[in-house]
C-alpha cells in the first residue's frame, strides 16, 4: 500500500539509526582508553544521558498527545459535517420540489467526496485542494440562492440552508488543510539525533551479549514504533489507522429520503 510507505520507511530508518547507534557505542567501548570510562566519566555521561532521555521522553509524549488530539478532532469534524449534511438535506426537503436540484447536487458532492477519500487507490490529494472544489461548492451554493421562495417558511428555509451551506464549506476547507499537515522534518531529525545519542550511551556501558543485543533491539523497535504511531495519527485519512468513512456514507444513504 503506497499510503503506508512513508510512515513505515521513516520508522524503519529510525530503527536502523538507533540500533546502529547502540552498536557504535559497544564498538567505541572497546576502543576507548580505560581512563575515558572511569567512574567520574561514567557519572558525567549518565547525567547527560538522563538529560537527553528526559527531553526525548517529553517530546515523544507531547507528539503522541498532539497527534492523538488532531486525530480525534478530525474524526469529530467528519461526524459533525456528516450530521450537518443530513440536516441540510432535511431542510431542503421541507422547502418542496423546487429544491430538488440543490438536493441532487448535495448528494453528488458527498458521493464524490467519499470516492476521493476512501477510494481503493487511496486518497487523491490533488482533487481535494480548495481550488479543485471551488466550482462545485459555488454551483451548489448558487442553486440554493436562486430558489424563489413564495412563503415566509420558504424564506426562512432558504436563509437557513445558505447558512448551513456556508458552514459546511468552511469546515470542509479546514479538513482539507488538516489533511496536508505534517511533522516538520528538522523537528523529527533533532528528535532522532537525541535518541541515537542516547543509544550510543546505552551501548557504551553494555558488554556485548545476546541479552543486551535483544534488549537494545526491543528499545530501538519501541522508539521506531512510537514514531510510526505518531505519523499514522498525524495522517488520519491514510494508512492502518485511517478514519472510517461510515459517518459520511450513512449521510449519503439518508440524502434524498
Amino acid at each position: 500500500m503506497p499510503q503506508l510507505l512513508a510512515p513505515l520507511a521513516v520508522s524503519l530508518m529510525i530503527f536502523v539509526c538507533t540500533f546502529a547507534a547502540a552498536v557504535s557505542g559497544m564498538v567505541l567501548r572497546k576502543k576507548l582508553p580505560s581512563d575515558h570510562l572511569s567512574e567520574d566519566s561514567k557519572d558525567v555521561i549518565k547525567l547527560v544521558m538522563g538529560l537527553i532521555a528526559t527531553m526525548a521522553a517529553l517530546v515523544l509524549g507531547l507528539l503522541i498527545a498532539s497527534a492523538n488530539s488532531s486525530y480525534q478532532t478530525q474524526s469529530g469534524e467528519l461526524q459533525q459535517i456528516s450530521a450537518t449534511i443530513v440536516e441540510l438535506d432535511g431542510i431542503l426537503a421541507q422547502y418542496g420540489p423546487d429544491a430538488n436540484e440543490p438536493r441532487h447536487r448535495l448528494r453528488a458532492s458527498v458521493s464524490t467526496a467519499v470516492d476521493k477519500i476512501w477510494s481503493k487507490d487511496g486518497i487523491r490529494f490533488g482533487q481535494l485542494a480548495p481550488a479543485a472544489n471551488q466550482a462545485e461548492s459555488a454551483a451548489f451554493y448558487d442553486s440554493i440562492a436562486k430558489l424563489s421562495p413564495d412563503t415566509e417558511a420558504q424564506h426562512f428555509i432558504q436563509k437557513r440552508a445558505l447558512e448551513i451551506s456556508g458552514a459546511i464549506r468552511q469546515t470542509r476547507a479546514l479538513m482539507v488543510e488538516q489533511i496536508n499537515s505534517a511533522i516538520p522534518l528538522p523537528f523529527l531529525a533533532v528528535l532522532v539525533f537525541w535518541i541515537s545519542m542516547l543509544f550510543v550511551g546505552f551501548g557504551l556501558f553494555a558488554r556485548a551479549n545476546a541479552t543486551v543485543v535483544v534488549a537494545l533491539l526491543i528499545g530501538a523497535l519501541s522508539v521506531s514504533s512510537a514514531i510510526f504511531l505518531i505519523l499514522e495519527l498525524n495522517h488520519p485519512y491514510l494508512g492502518l489507522m485511517r478514519i472510517s468513512g461510515a459517518p459520511l456514507r450513512n449521510a449519503l444513504a439518508q440524502i434524498g429520503q
